[in-house]
C-alpha cells in the first residue's frame, strides 16, 4: 500500500465552528479508546524509569489544546512521575491556556539545547515529508536530555478498511474525511527506522507496535549528554 499525500481539512480549520468542535471530539474519543493516550504514557513511563526520573519535563510538539498533555500527566501522576508538559503548535489559534505554550516550527525548535528531558509529539508525523522527519528528529535531540519519542499510526490496508467502517460513527465530515487521509499518509514501521537511522545512534532506536496500528517511537540520546 503506498503512501499517498492528501491535505487534512482540520489542518487548514476548513470547516464550520460546530464541525471542528465536533472532530476535535472524534479526536479525544480515539486518543482515549483506541491506544494514544496510552502509548505516549508508556513511552514517557519508560524515558522516566530508564533514566531514572521523578519529575519528566517534556514538549509536546504539535500539542495543540493540551488534551494528550492533560490526560498522558493524569495516567503518569498514579506512577509517582511528575510530568511538566510545554506545548508547542505552529498555530496560535489551536493553543489554550492549559498549560504553557509556544508557537513554533517543529523543524527549528525554539529552545536551547538539553532545555527538556524529552521531546515528542502525537499524530503529528504523518503530516511530515520525510525530510522534515529527519529535520525534526534531530532538532528533537538536539533539545532533548534523554529521548526523542514519536506516536503515530502504521499504515496498513486492513487499517484503512477500518476508517472507512467507522465513518458512521464519527461526528463530523471532517473526521470522515481525515480518518482515512491519516491512513494513507501515515509511515510503516520499516520507513520510520529507515528515515531515523541516519540520526540516530546505531542501538538507540526502539520502536514497538501499539494496539490498533498505532506505533511507538523512542530515540535515545547518550545518557553522558546533559
Amino acid at each position: 500500500m503506498k503512501r499517498v499525500v492528501i491535505p487534512e481539512l482540520l489542518d487548514t480549520d476548513a470547516g464550520t465552528p460546530a464541525e471542528v468542535a465536533a472532530s476535535i471530539k472524534d479526536l479525544r474519543g480515539f486518543n482515549r479508546w483506541l491506544g494514544g493516550i496510552s502509548t505516549v504514557a508508556y513511552m514517557l513511563r519508560r524515558i522516566a524509569k530508564k533514566r531514572g526520573l521523578t519529575e519528566l519535563s517534556w514538549i509536546d510538539v504539535a500539542g495543540s489544546e493540551g488534551f494528550i498533555a492533560s490526560q498522558t500527566q493524569r495516567s503518569l501522576a498514579k506512577s509517582g512521575i511528575n510530568v511538566r508538559p510545554v506545548i508547542l503548535d505552529l498555530a496560535p489559534t489551536h493553543l489554550s491556556n492549559s498549560y504553557p505554550a509556544i508557537c513554533g516550527d517543529a523543524t527549528a525548535l525554539p529552545f536551547r539545547d538539553n532545555s527538556f528531558d524529552a521531546v515528542g509529539c502525537s499524530l503529528f508525523l504523518h503530516h511530515l515529508e520525510p525530510e522534515e522527519i529527519f529535520r525534526f528528529a534531530r532538532e528533537g535531540l538536539r533539545v532533548a536530555r534523554h529521548a526523542f519519542f514519536i506516536h503515530d499510526l502504521r499504515r496498513h490496508p486492513v487499517h484503512l478498511a477500518l476508517s472507512y467502517i467507522g465513518q458512521p460513527i464519527y461526528r463530523s465530515r471532517i473526521t470522515r474525511h481525515d480518518a482515512v487521509v491519516s491512513v494513507r499518509r501515515a509511515y510503516t514501521v520499516d520507513e520510520i527506522r529507515e528515515i531515523l537511522q541516519p540520526v540516530v545512534s546505531a542501538g538507540n532506536l526502539e520502536i514497538k507496535k501499539s494496539f490498533l496500528f498505532r506505533m511507538g517511537v523512542i530515540a535515545w540520546k547518550q545518557p553522558n549528554i546533559t
